[in-house]
């Protein structure tokens, strides 16, 4: 804890507001990417693809504001985006065969 210091004192403050800030949106990406997984795991491919919609939203505006890294965005996308393909690529083989 900063004592005496006046600018540390304020970068204490800053910093708790960012940590707020950034526990705030890295809960969400993780909720919806919960959602996603989910709907996957319940075969239920319209919600999958309306959650990951959401989701993909969700976790380029959390790169915008500083939270999350490009690349691990980028990994989190394309996660839940296999989900989502394989299990539209398996209901399709389900219907055709």
């Amino acid at each position: 804890m900063a004592k005496r210091n006046k600018s540390a004192l304020k970068r204490q403050r800053q910093n708790e507001k960012r940590r707020l800030r950034n526990r705030y949106w890295k809960t969400r990406v993780k909720n919806i990417m919960k959602e996603v997984r989910v709907a996957v795991e319940t075969r239920n491919l319209p919600q999958a693809e309306e959650s990951l919609k959401k989701a993909v939203s969700i976790i380029q505006k959390t790169v915008s504001k500083g939270v999350l890294h490009l690349r691990t965005a980028s990994r989190y996308i394309s996660k839940l985006d296999r989900q989502v393909y394989s299990l539209k690529k398996e209901l399709s083989q389900k219907a055709q065969g």
